[in-house]
């Protein structure tokens, strides 16, 4: 049988433009188990370091990430445009890695757009290790890394 013919497998493939939970659940448990399989631990745990309203105790914004493997992973990190320069920023991520830290993180790494943060990370010793152009011209994401 020539290689671009296939006997009729028993499954589908999709596309979606959502995640609902069990197609998350489905992959993130198989890799997790692979990972595991493989290295033969499993250290991974979420983290979020995030900031209250004092009062209303709501979320104004924060950090999140996880580690994995000895490293921490910065996902997400996002404070409205009023709480920026009173140094709440350099607050949470000192403490984001100092979780990393305590949980034998050896390094850590991140990813954000030109015009988000590349010099604010910069200014707390991360460093460039990649840059890809994106859209719209003249932007690019920026691959950061530390060592903790």
């Amino acid at each position: 049988m020539p290689a671009n013919q296939h006997h009729a497998l028993p499954y589908t493939i999709s596309f979606s433009a959502t995640i609902d939970a069990e197609v998350e659940q489905t992959i993130l448990d198989g890799l997790n188990a692979y990972n595991d399989a493989i290295t033969g631990y499993q250290d991974r745990q979420v983290l979020s370091v995030v900031v209250r309203d004092r009062d209303s105790q709501r979320v104004l914004g924060g950090a999140m990430g996880r580690t994995s493997l000895g490293l921490l992973f910065l996902d997400l990190f996002y404070l409205p445009a009023a709480l920026r320069g009173l140094g709440l920023g350099s607050q949470v991520l000192a403490q984001f890695e100092e979780e990393g830290r305590r949980r034998g993180c050896a390094s850590a790494v991140l990813y954000t757009i030109s015009f988000q943060a590349p010099e604010f990370y910069e200014r707390r010793g991360w460093r460039r290790f990649g840059e890809i152009a994106c859209s719209p011209e003249g932007t690019s994401r920026v691959f950061m890394s530390k060592t903790l």
